[in-house]
């Protein structure tokens, strides 16, 4: 069996979720001592134990549910009655912290154009994984697009096959006109994609919308989808557009409102 470090070097170069779990205090008598640890994957297996039983079971429960959130929690477990709802019987106190790990989020840029070019440049040095591709070849390499995590030189409707698509996913459509949208949205609206915007003007959404109705793709799903993408900055080169895109992005990962900081303060 794989120890915790070497998971863990998996988990970073695979880009795979976890949550570790270290018993960080302890008092009286417990199963484990202070510093044990448990690996957590999101189907419940685990490497290494904090000690077994129910204190185990409840702690795989929680670390699983941080998984999902992406938040670290500390608990604390009495180990006295179980008559009380304590989890055992050993008579002590047990506090494990929990520490999800979960990949960077990760920016699929659809049409390497200047402004997807510019859209992947700066995700990259955002922190956001990064994968590009184009139906172009010749327009999906390391040349193109030199520091790019993933390169993916295939038809939009192919993305899903080659790519893991999650709801830590954004997919960033900076494609060439609306034809090529409304060949591939289809099947990225099957995704459970986070994000989904797709460059354009209005009349050109208008347009892609209306092909997609008589596609049969619902409004109801169509309303996942941003166009026209970014935030309003009367942005005109393609890093400035790149910066309007990346920032409507931040704005929703991090529940901001887009307002001026000035108004908030």
């Amino acid at each position: 069996m794989k120890s915790i470090p070497q998971a863990l070097v998996e988990l970073e170069q695979n880009s795979l979720s976890a949550a570790i779990c270290t018993v960080v205090k302890t008092s009286g008598s417990t199963p484990r001592h202070s510093t044990s640890k448990m690996l957590v994957y999101p189907d419940g297996s685990i490497i290494g134990t904090i000690g077994g039983g129910e204190l185990e079971n409840q702690v795989i429960l929680e670390a699983i549910q941080a998984i999902g959130t992406d938040q670290s929690k500390l608990i604390e477990y009495n180990m006295t009655d179980p008559t009380h709802g304590d989890i055992g019987i050993c008579g002590g106190q047990v506090t494990v912290f929990i520490e999800p790990i979960n990949p960077s989020p990760l920016v699929i840029v659809i049409g390497v154009g200047h402004v997807g070019k510019a859209v992947a440049h700066l995700a990259k040095w955002l922190g956001y994984r990064v994968a590009i591709s184009d139906d172009r070849s010749d327009f999906c390499t390391q040349e193109t697009v030199p520091n790019a995590d993933y390169y993916l030189p295939t038809e939009m409707k192919n993305i899903p096959d080659q790519i893991k698509i999650t709801n830590g996913t954004f997919l960033i459509l900076t494609t060439r006109g609306a034809s090529t949208d409304i060949e591939g949205l289809p099947t990225l609206l099957n995704t459970s994609a986070g994000y989904i915007g797709v460059i354009g003007s209005k009349r050109r959404w208008v347009e892609t919308v209306k092909r997609l109705l008589e596609k049969g793709i619902t409004r109801e799903v169509l309303t996942k989808v941003h166009s026209p993408i970014g935030l309003e900055l009367n942005a005109e080169t393609p890093e400035e557009i790149a910066v309007s895109i990346m920032a409507e992005i931040l704005m929703l990962q991090r529940n901001g409102t887009g307002n001026s900081m000035k108004e908030k303060y």
